[in-house]
C-alpha cells in the first residue's frame, strides 16, 4: 500500500470483442476524503468503472441432457422376491411403463435371484404378476429375461444385461437396494447408463 501514493493513474481499456462496449478500468492513486469516507472498500485507492453490454447466447444442448430426453431402450430389473410384487416393484414398473410411453422406447425386464428356478415355487405367479402390472401400464411389447442361479451378484447382472443391450436407462427402486439385493456403492461401477433410483 505504500507504494500507491507513489504511482501515476493508470487507465486500462479492455475490449474482448470489437461488438460489446469496452471495459473501463480506472485505477486513481488519490481520492477526494468524502469518497474514501462513503466508500467501505478495504482498497479506498481502488476505484472501478465498468460498462459491459451482453449480448444473449443460445443455450448449449449437451450430452448429459440428451441422455435424460432420448431413450430408447429403458431396463427394469426385479430382484423383488414377493410373487404379488412389493410397492417398491410397482412403482419402479409404473415409472418405466411411464418413460416408455412418453419416449416410445422399448423395455426389457430382467428378473433376477440368487437362487434356481426350481426352488423358487411361486416364480411363475412372480411373472404373471409382473406381466399384470406391464399391461396395466399400457405396454404389451417389451422383453423379459430371467438370471436365476447364475452365482453373479445382481448389480453385475444388471450391468451385463445393461452393457450387452446398450441401454439408455436403469430404473431401480430404492426398495432393492434398502434390502441389499442390489448393492449402491456398485452402480456407477458395473452399470454403463443413467440410474433412476426411486424413492419409496
Amino acid at each position: 500500500m505504500a507504494f500507491t501514493n507513489y504511482l501515476p493513474p493508470l487507465q486500462f481499456i479492455i475490449k474482448p470483442s470489437p461488438k460489446p462496449s469496452p471495459i473501463l478500468f480506472n485505477f486513481s492513486s488519490k481520492l477526494p476524503n468524502s469518497t474514501l469516507h462513503n466508500n467501505p472498500s478495504p482498497f479506498p485507492s481502488l476505484r472501478r468503472i465498468v460498462k459491459v453490454k451482453a449480448k444473449p447466447k443460445e443455450p448449449e444442448v449437451s450430452v448429459a441432457s440428451d441422455a435424460f430426453t432420448q431413450f430408447k431402450h429403458l431396463l427394469l430389473p426385479i430382484t423383488d422376491r414377493n410373487p404379488y410384487l412389493s410397492e417398491g416393484t410397482k412403482q419402479a414398473i409404473a415409472t418405466t411403463t411411464a418413460l416408455a410411453k412418453k419416449y416410445g422406447a422399448d423395455i426389457t425386464v430382467v428378473v433376477i435371484d440368487e437362487q434356481q428356478k426350481e426352488s423358487l415355487p411361486e416364480h411363475e405367479t412372480q411373472l404373471s404378476s409382473i406381466r399384470w402390472h406391464l399391461s396395466e401400464g399400457g405396454l404389451k411389447d417389451y422383453n423379459l429375461l430371467e438370471r436365476l442361479g447364475d452365482g453373479s451378484k445382481p448389480t453385475a447382472i444388471i450391468g451385463d444385461v445393461a452393457d450387452d443391450l446398450n441401454l439408455d436407462l436403469v430404473v431401480i427402486s430404492m426398495e432393492a437396494i434398502h434390502t441389499k439385493h442390489i448393492d449402491a456403492n456398485l452402480l456407477a461401477e458395473f452399470i454403463p447408463c443413467p440410474v433412476m433410483l426411486l424413492p419409496l
